[in-house]
């Protein structure tokens, strides 16, 4: 950086400070490579010590720092938020009153002249926790003309010879209680339940097909009920093997899927909610075919498939199979990618996502008409600067100030959306991301972000969509805590229950249903509850948060 400058040359303060600048960047990026050189030189420390069948230098976290010195944290939810006024309500207004009972006072301890004046009223929570073992005395007839027996039937919800509260309390506590097998093994027997430990997991993944239905319509209710869906994912294990959970969103309902993958192809399955894939070759095929750089040897070779025609997977197999029997992994993964994202997009029978909020991973990249990247991920990326000289700490902190002010910004407009805003607020960004600091790592951070504005401005055009990405973030983690109690499930049966139970309560937790009250609803065949699927299209009806594309 400093190659061929020569301190004699300065005849003026301009060329001083010009030195004076790449000599401070020097600086800062001497301390990261140091840092970095430090961390790698202890990993394979730590390696050598372990092929030698010694242990490695010890994890311990260091003491926490006040938050104003702990510059390895990364989030940024500190600037994004503002502080709320919440009004306190009284618990009382939610508590139901199961029985009452009156409290005298020993009329022994009272003087003479003692006058009744009325009660004072004290509410008591409590729980009964207590067997309600049932005889059921099951009529039994014969009719000896057609050789049968008519036995009669237990109540919904009482078949294998354990009741619908059990069963509801089972999976409340696995999934929503996040609880281990084991401890709730435990915890039913000290209530004097006879029960084994593989009833109980066949409590949790078996005969769930109703269930896994509801999550069915949960999700096409939620592909629906927004043309902008938020999506994540999170890492996972199925019997030891790694997986990907992929959580999709909105404002009603959240999706869980786990799957072996998470490319571009399993993301589109996902948001195709697993229909048959077909292929198409249209003009955004070929669009496709191009931003991914394919050779014109190969996408002229395509032109001799059908063309503006939907393909199943087998036909359009065979026929790459017939034509380019030497394809390369890559392009062959470039063209099923293309071609499906096209038919995708030109389907009618199924609900199409037209905007998909997410991180900047590649996989997200070019599924759905719009993409709108999270602020948040955004902002985290100069947070991880950790600048070491105080004069560039005090440029990051002063852009990073001005940096949540626009995010303010952009918060206020989506309250109150106009075009005379939205011009105002574009011109504003190209001001921003603009800057030039001198701080060379975050020059290039700035010119990072200005790349993505059309990413990170679609909110001017879309108000109704979020500016970060916190809600699938949120979701993703209801799974993550679910992973580190019980580290994974094991079968192909206990994967969907996951996938299924962490949805259904996900869901009913954004509508304010009661988890644990909707699955015994289910389980005792009372029904009383309506389906989440009508409230996901009821909320829907009411909030209408795809207008922007109505009026479009």
């Amino acid at each position: 950086m400093l190659e061929g400058f020569d301190p004699n040359l300065i005849t003026d303060l301009e060329k001083a400070r010009e030195g004076f600048v790449r000599l401070l960047n020097l600086v800062e990026e001497l301390k990261r490579e140091t840092q970095q050189l430090r961390e790698e030189n202890q990993r394979l420390r730590d390696e050598n010590n372990r092929l030698k069948g010694e242990q490695g230098q010890p994890s311990v976290k260091a003491n926490k720092k006040p938050k104003e010195e702990n510059t390895k944290d990364h989030s940024s939810e500190k600037e994004r938020k503002k502080s709320q006024d919440r009004a306190k309500s009284s618990k009382l207004e939610n508590i139901r009153i199961d029985r009452e009972e009156i409290v005298k006072v020993d009329q022994e301890t009272l003087p003479e002249d003692a006058q009744f004046k009325g009660y004072e009223e004290v509410v008591v929570q409590d729980l009964i926790i207590k067997t309600d073992n049932i005889l059921f005395r099951k009529e039994k007839y014969y009719s000896p003309s057609q050789k049968k027996t008519y036995l009669a039937q237990v109540p919904p919800g009482y078949e294998g010879g354990f009741g619908p509260t059990i069963k509801s309390q089972v999976l409340a506590l696995y999934f929503g209680g996040i609880m281990t097998e084991p401890k709730i093994l435990e915890w039913l027997r000290n209530a004097q339940l006879q029960i084994s430990a593989g009833q109980l997991s066949n409590f949790l993944i078996k005969n769930q097909d109703k269930f896994h239905q509801e999550k069915d319509a949960i999700y096409e209710a939620g592909l629906k009920s927004t043309p902008w869906q938020q999506i994540d994912d999170t890492s996972t294990r199925v019997d030891g093997q790694n997986q990907h959970c992929h959580v999709v969103c909105n404002p009603f309902y959240s999706a869980y899927f786990t799957m072996p993958h998470k490319n571009r192809l399993t993301v589109l399955d996902v948001l195709r909610n697993f229909r048959k894939p077909t292929f198409l070759l249209n003009t955004e095929a070929y669009w496709l075919l191009a931003q991914f750089r394919l050779s014109p040897k190969i996408v002229n070779g395509l032109k001799k498939f059908p063309q503006e025609q939907d393909m199943d997977e087998a036909l359009f197999l065979d026929l790459l199979e017939k034509h380019f029997p030497k394809l390369g992994p890559q392009n062959r993964q470039r063209i099923l990618e293309s071609l499906a994202i096209a038919a995708y997009h030109k389907h009618l029978e199924f609900p199409v996502v037209k905007l998909i909020v997410c991180d900047d991973a590649p996989q997200f990249h070019l599924l759905t008409e719009d993409l709108a990247l999270c602020w948040v991920h955004d902002g985290r990326h100069y947070k991880k600067l950790d600048p070491y000289l105080s004069c560039t700490r005090k440029q990051l902190e002063e852009f990073q100030s001005r940096y949540w002010a626009y995010y303010d910004k952009l918060l206020s407009y989506r309250e109150h959306p106009s075009a005379e805003e939205k011009e105002k607020l574009s011109l504003e960004f190209d001001i921003l991301f603009s800057t030039k600091t001198g701080y060379y790592a975050l020059d290039d951070r700035i010119k990072l972000s200005k790349a993505k504005k059309d990413c990170l401005l679609m909110v001017l055009d879309h108000p109704e969509i979020p500016l970060h990405n916190n809600a699938s973030e949120l979701a993703a983690r209801q799974r993550v805590r679910k992973r580190d109690v019980s580290f994974g499930p094991r079968t192909e049966d206990g994967k969907d229950a996951w996938d299924t139970f962490n949805t259904i309560l996900s869901t009913a937790k954004k509508l304010g249903v009661n988890f644990y009250q909707y699955i015994y609803d289910r389980i005792s065949g009372v029904r009383q509850i309506p389906d989440l699927s009508d409230m996901i299209q009821q909320k829907a009806a009411e909030m209408q948060l795809g207008v922007s594309w109505n009026s479009s």
